[in-house]
């Protein structure tokens, strides 16, 4: 063999060797060595404040990650991709249609855009500009919330009434749909006025759609359920929270023509007001697949795990002089485990805001929530196991040296 060739396959085996590192295992042993955020300089965090968007609400499945990387190898229609995707979904929900959103924020914004702008092209491109075309949205006093954003994107102004008398009288020509919250924390000490069934019982003869925020009813997944039994025209729900599929997905169900609507105001359609909500075939997969995998969830099971971790916790802090435990009632739809934490301020001389700056920034950092009127709420909904025990460490030291320091300045 002439000693060119020779050089030529030794370059190609080269290569096909760089590629294959590159792309296959070199990827992944590369990968395990790699730490992205000690390379920023971030510090991770224990999760004791619950599916909170600001420090990553939750973490994906582990599966979720190289089925993600799979779909982004590939080009694909993302309306064929978002057709097959929504199939399997409204039949997990329950529902005609479904759709991946951005968040369940992204999905209320759909949904109010499809209420206002239907499939009509003219109206589609006019939005946020409303004149002509629906312009109001009614909603439940106390289910005002800095969410509702998402809905008052769409140019409408919301209508807020207190009682199933007002909500009737409400209603008129210029009355896209009624927004809803179907949950979220501390509830418990909402006075419910009135019902998703009675609100239904009004708006279905009115022809006003009912749109479910339901960003916060899971678990369990039967909540959803339930929501599409009883009709509710459009469920709007997070997929990066307590399903744990990508951070920056979401769900938006119901009715067909109005979650075809919805696809008509968002990406890939360019001149609309949803174009800036795209979502990406890697999130589709992985919400999907999330999906999938948390339907069939035993939640009774996840519970039991929870109570556990927040029995210890507790427990446990209760030994620590001076401190008071207790838990807080449940949600009105969902079982959340919340370990109150209280003590005499003035006594230990250490107040909670400094208690949870010295958690955040002690090592390891652990985020919780600030308890009204006095003292700390850990929330215990998705740890992994010894985090409670990594707490309860760092709330002893806290104290410890809390108490040292008040026999010091006695001296």
């Amino acid at each position: 063999m002439p000693d060119s060739r020779r050089i030529f396959l030794s370059q190609s085996a080269w290569s096909w060797l760089t590629r294959w590192w590159t792309f296959g295992l070199g990827t992944t042993a590369l990968a395990k060595k790699r730490s992205v955020y000690d390379e920023l300089g971030i510090r991770p965090i224990l999760n004791f404040r619950g599916t909170h968007t600001t420090i990553g609400a939750s973490k994906q499945w582990p599966e979720l990650h190289a089925a993600m990387e799979e779909a982004s190898r590939h080009y694909v229609s993302l309306d064929e991709l978002q057709d097959r995707v929504g199939e399997r979904l409204a039949k997990l929900i329950g529902t005609e249609a479904a759709m991946v959103t951005t968040g369940c924020a992204g999905a209320i914004t759909l949904a109010t855009c499809a209420c206002v702008a239907g499939d009509n092209p003219q109206a589609i491109r006019k939005l946020p500009e409303i004149n002509g075309l629906k312009s109001e949205v009614l909603v439940l006093k106390l289910h005002r919330n800095g969410y509702d954003h998402a809905v008052r994107a769409a140019g409408v102004q919301l209508v807020e009434v207190e009682n199933s008398e007002q909500l009737r009288n409400a209603i008129n020509q210029n009355t896209a749909m009624m927004y809803f919250l179907g949950g979220t924390s501390g509830d418990w000490t909402w006075p419910e006025s009135l019902s998703y069934q009675e609100a239904l019982k009004i708006l279905k003869p009115a022809g006003v759609p009912l749109l479910v925020d339901a960003a916060n009813m899971l678990p369990p997944w039967d909540n959803i359920r339930k929501l599409a039994a009883a009709g509710v025209d459009l469920i709007a729900m997070s997929g990066g929270k307590h399903m744990r599929g990508p951070q920056c997905s979401g769900i938006l169900a119901g009715r067909k023509d109005l979650v075809a609507a919805a696809r008509l105001n968002t990406n890939p359609h360019s001149d609309s007001l949803g174009r800036g909500m795209k979502v990406g075939r890697e999130e589709i997969i992985g919400l999907w697949l999330a999906a999938e995998k948390y339907a069939a969830l035993d939640f009774e099971a996840l519970d039991k795990i929870c109570l556990q971790q927040a029995e210890f916790l507790r427990q446990e802090l209760a030994q620590i002089d001076g401190l008071r435990t207790s838990f807080a009632p449940f949600d009105r739809t969902r079982k959340v485990r919340r370990v109150i934490v209280e003590w005499d301020e003035k006594q230990l001389q250490l107040t909670a805001a400094e208690c949870e700056r010295q958690l955040m920034e002690g090592s390891p950092r652990i985020a919780v929530l600030r308890h009204s009127p006095q003292g700390l709420m850990f929330t215990v909904f998705m740890n992994d196991p010894g985090d409670e025990r990594a707490a309860v460490k760092r709330m002893r030291e806290i104290f410890a040296n809390a108490r040292t320091a008040q026999l010091a300045g006695r001296r």
